[in-house]
């Protein structure tokens, strides 16, 4: 049974949902526009013997606007206190997209939260930290996606409300390559073959920045890897904790 609670901290609110029970906990942080329920598919991959914490972050999904966009590390903050609150033991965080780099920064700046990591389609690429380029390759990657993707994206874009522009320069101003060598988790990497947002030449510089990291590819998958047919990123993720 689910339960959507929201969570206040610091002038900004998550609106989190939990599934299932056991361990591992994941916490599924989303993308930039996104929200939790693009990742159903997923959970329903996950929470047959695990717990997952699903969480719209501010000013997404159901979640409300706060008063100011959050900054990457600020969100990171958010989350932890979250945690902190809810979550009794270290989480395996997966983190897609700009929820990649919450994810990250969870990892640097709390450590103790964190029992491993995994970092789906990881953006921002520096060599493609401009709106212009970060938008080109986001809608070349999506236009091969089913009419269910994008519908279902369409819908969260729209949801995420007239601050996107200012949300989307909070994602593009967080460095994530300045991080990488304080983050001591266990990390998988894991990318679509076909991820036109998060090249395999910007992942494979992400492994070999960590500390313990290494980089999985799912065949046939773009960026969306988690939302359409989610069934092998789960297979996956569920490998590598399991060889933790």
């Amino acid at each position: 049974m689910s339960r959507a609670r929201e969570f206040a901290f610091g002038g900004a609110t998550l609106v989190v949902e939990r599934r299932g029970h056991g361990e591992p906990v994941y916490v599924l942080v989303h993308g930039i526009g996104m929200g939790r329920s693009v990742f159903a598919d997923l959970v329903g991959h996950l929470d047959d013997a695990a717990e997952v914490v699903a969480i719209d972050l501010p000013g997404y999904g159901e979640a409300p606007e706060p008063r100011r966009v959050l900054t990457i590390e600020r969100t990171a903050d958010l989350v932890a206190a979250y945690l902190r609150s809810h979550v009794d033991r270290p989480a395996v965080v997966i983190g897609h997209s700009m929820g990649a780099q919450i994810a990250l920064e969870l990892a640097a700046r709390h450590p103790q939260a964190v029992a491993s990591l995994v970092l789906v389609g990881p953006t921002v690429d520096p060599a493609a930290r401009t709106a212009p380029k970060q938008l080109g390759r986001l809608l070349r990657d999506i236009a091969v996606e089913s009419p269910r993707v994008i519908a279902l994206g369409a819908r969260e874009y729209v949801r995420a409300g007239p601050n996107l522009r200012a949300k989307f320069r909070a994602m593009l101003a967080h460095r994530p390559e300045d991080i990488l060598a304080e983050v001591a988790a266990r990390t998988l990497v894991l990318r679509g073959e076909n991820d036109l947002v998060a090249t395999r030449e910007w992942c494979v510089r992400l492994v070999a920045a960590m500390p313990d990291a290494r980089l999985c590819e799912v065949a046939r998958h773009g960026h969306e890897t988690l939302i359409r047919d989610a069934a092998p990123a789960a297979e996956q993720i569920r490998a590598f904790v399991g060889d933790g």
